[in-house]
């Protein structure tokens, strides 16, 4: 019994896996040809939805990564299954 004290207390301890998966539509965000695309609410995803923004999902080697941030207002939020996640303001 006494061994068994410490594993209980790192099993206990130890953080859950992170989100590995995402339900994305099959449009472009902006136009039919973009890579991001709208993130729609599951497990992974239900934390970073907000009433008044869009949960926009962009490969995480997409090479405008930082202009689409400025052009649409995104905020980087998480990333998750190769996807950076942006909460994007509708105005």
């Amino acid at each position: 019994m006494k061994h068994l004290l410490p594993c209980l207390f790192l099993v206990a301890c130890a953080a859950p896996p992170p989100p590995t998966s995402l339900s994305l539509s099959p449009q472009g965000y902006r136009a039919d040809g973009d890579q991001c695309r709208l993130a729609f609410e599951t497990v992974s995803t239900v934390n970073y939805l907000d009433d008044a923004a869009d949960l926009v999902a962009c490969p995480a080697d997409m090479e405008n990564l930082g202009v689409f941030a400025i052009d649409t207002g995104g905020r980087e939020v998480a990333r998750i299954a190769g996807y950076v996640l942006y909460s994007v303001p509708r105005r």
